[in-house]
C-alpha cells in the first residue's frame, strides 16, 4: 500500500510548553492533529486554576492563528490543594477536558504534585459524579517503606497499588493510564476490559527499546520519564496498539526541552515527537501488517473514550521517504531537537510516510 487516507488524528497527550516554545512547536502539532489533550506541568508555575487554565488557553489561542480549525483540550494540574468543587465546575462549564495527576518529583515540573493519591479522594469524588476524565502519570516512585522504586519497576507497582484502589473506590471514574510502557500495563489494561480505563502510548515507547537507549550513541535525546523499556515491552506495546483494542488511543507525550537542557546532567526527561509523530505511528502499523487498524487507533478510539465524535476532516498520507534535516528554531535563539534528527545527515531516521 502507497497511500491511505484516515479522519484527522488527534493526540491525547502532548506538551506544548508556554511563550517562545509555545509558538515554535503548536504549528507541529496543529497541522498533523484535529485536538489535543494540553499538558499543564508549565514552568515556573503550573496550571493549577481555573483562571490560570483559560489564561493558558488564551495564549494557545492567540498562537493558533494559522490553524483555525485545530482545538486545544485543556486540563488542570492536580495538587494535594486543588479545589474539588472548582474543577468539577471547569469541567461542566466546558473549560476543562481532564484533569493530569503527576506523583510529586516524578517528571518534568511534577515537584508541585500529588505527595499522596489519598489526599486528593475529595477531588475524584467529585470528578466522578460530573463524569470527568483523571489522567494518571502512572509510575510509584517510593514502597510502602519510603524506599525508591527503580524507574523500570515504576510502573509495575503503581499498577499493583495505586490503580486498582482507585479503580476499586471510585467505581464510576474514568482513568486514563497515561503512557503505558510495559507489557504489564497492557495486560492491566485488557483484563480491566472496561470502557472507563483507557490508556495512551506513545512513539518513542513503540520505536525504541531499552537496548536501544544503551546503545545509542546520544542517550540523552532518548531520556524521557517513564523511561523505555527493553524489547518484550516494546513488542507487547506494538501488538496491543496495532491490534485495534479500543482500549488504547494515540498520545505521543511530545515533550520538547532545549537542546541545552538536553545535554546538561542529568539531562531533561522528554522527547520532541511530534514534527514526524504521524508518519512514525503509521510505519509501526505498517511494520505490523496492521495498517487497516491505523485509524482506530489515531483517530477513533480516544475521541469515544473522552464522548466526542471523530474528526470530520481526514489526512492522507501516502509513501514518500524523507528525514528531518534541521533543530527547530525559537524566537529567543534556542533551538528545540526532533527525535530522529542526527547533526550528520547519513544517521538521520528515514521516515517512510508522509502526510500528503
Amino acid at each position: 500500500m502507497d497511500s491511505i487516507t484516515i479522519r484527522k488524528p488527534d493526540d491525547w497527550h502532548v506538551h506544548l510548553r508556554d511563550g517562545a516554545m509555545l509558538e515554535a512547536v503548536l504549528p507541529f502539532t496543529a497541522r498533523a492533529f484535529g485536538r489535543a489533550i494540553v499538558m499543564p506541568n508549565l514552568s515556573p508555575n503550573p496550571v493549577t486554576t481555573t483562571l490560570e487554565l483559560q489564561a493558558y488557553r488564551e495564549r494557545i489561542t492567540e498562537a493558533l492563528k494559522a490553524y483555525p480549525t485545530f482545538t486545544p483540550l485543556m486540563t488542570y494540574y492536580l495538587t494535594d490543594n486543588s479545589s474539588a468543587k472548582e474543577i468539577a465546575d471547569g469541567f461542566t462549564n466546558g473549560i476543562a477536558s481532564a484533569v493530569k495527576a503527576y506523583p510529586a518529583g516524578a517528571t518534568t515540573n511534577s515537584a508541585q504534585g500529588v505527595t499522596d493519591i489519598r489526599k486528593v479522594y475529595e477531588v475524584l469524588e467529585a470528578m466522578q459524579k460530573v463524569g470527568m476524565p483523571i489522567l494518571m502519570h502512572g509510575e510509584a516512585l517510593k514502597d510502602e517503606s519510603g524506599n525508591t522504586i527503580d524507574p523500570f519497576d515504576r510502573e509495575k507497582v503503581f499498577l499493583d497499588t495505586t490503580l486498582p484502589a482507585l479503580l476499586k473506590n471510585f467505581p464510576e471514574l474514568k482513568i486514563v493510564l497515561e503512557h503505558a510502557t510495559t507489557k504489564d500495563a497492557v495486560d492491566f489494561v485488557r483484563n480491566e476490559n472496561s470502557n472507563r480505563l483507557g490508556s495512551t502510548v506513545t512513539l518513542h515507547h513503540l520505536m525504541e527499546n531499552r537496548e536501544d537507549v544503551e546503545h545509542s550513541e546520544e542517550p540523552a535525546y532518548l531520556h524521557c520519564m517513564p523511561v523505555i523499556k527493553n524489547e518484550e515491552n516494546q513488542k507487547a506495546l506494538r501488538e496491543a496498539v496495532t491490534s485495534g483494542d479500543s482500549h488504547f488511543f494515540l498520545g505521543t507525550d511530545s515533550a520538547p526541552h532545549l537542546v541545552s537542557a538536553k545535554e546538561k546532567t542529568p539531562p531533561a526527561a522528554g522527547i520532541f515527537t511530534v514534527p514526524s509523530a504521524i508518519e512514525l505511528y503509521t510505519q509501526v502499523f505498517e511494520d505490523m501488517g496492521k495498517l487497516e487498524n491505523l485509524e482506530t487507533f489515531t483517530s477513533l478510539n480516544g475521541a469515544k473514550f473522552y464522548g466526542l465524535p471523530p474528526n470530520e476532516e481526514t489526512t492522507t498520507l501516502t509513501k514518500n521517504p524523507w528525514t528531518i534535516d534541521s533543530l527547530v528554531q525559537i524566537s529567543n535563539g534556542e533551538t528545540i531537537r526532533p527525535f530522529g534528527y542526527n547533526e550528520d545527515p547519513a544517521k538521520r531516521l528515514q521516515i517512510q510516510w508522509k502526510i500528503s
